[in-house]
């Protein structure tokens, strides 16, 4: 069974699932350049917040994740859903759609 998530959060992904906090956008370029919002790119980068039980085989046994809670992560662009949990935001998405650790 999935445990509760770092922080407090009630979040408890399923199955491969994982919670990502996304890393804060950049607000200025290397040159000091200030970057308005819609200039901004979203970082693909974030922490595990939260994990599941993990992958499920075909005899009925669970895999676990390769990722831990606390793990900094990058991710492919466009993966996932964007779940807003009072006032945090996260990301949910499957562990496949995460491309290493660092």
């Amino acid at each position: 069974m999935a445990k509760k998530a770092k922080g407090g959060s009630k979040i408890v992904p399923l199955g491969d699932k994982v919670v990502l906090k996304r890393q804060a956008a950049e607000s200025t370029t290397a040159g000091g350049i200030v970057l308005p919002d819609s200039a901004k790119d979203r970082p693909q980068r974030g922490e595990v917040i939260a994990i599941g039980d993990g992958h499920t085989k075909q005899d009925g046994s669970k895999l676990p994740l390769t990722v831990k809670e606390g793990d900094r992560v990058i991710f492919v662009s466009y993966a996932g859903d964007e779940i807003k949990v009072g006032d945090e935001e996260y990301l949910l998405l499957s562990e496949r759609d995460i491309l290493c650790t660092y």
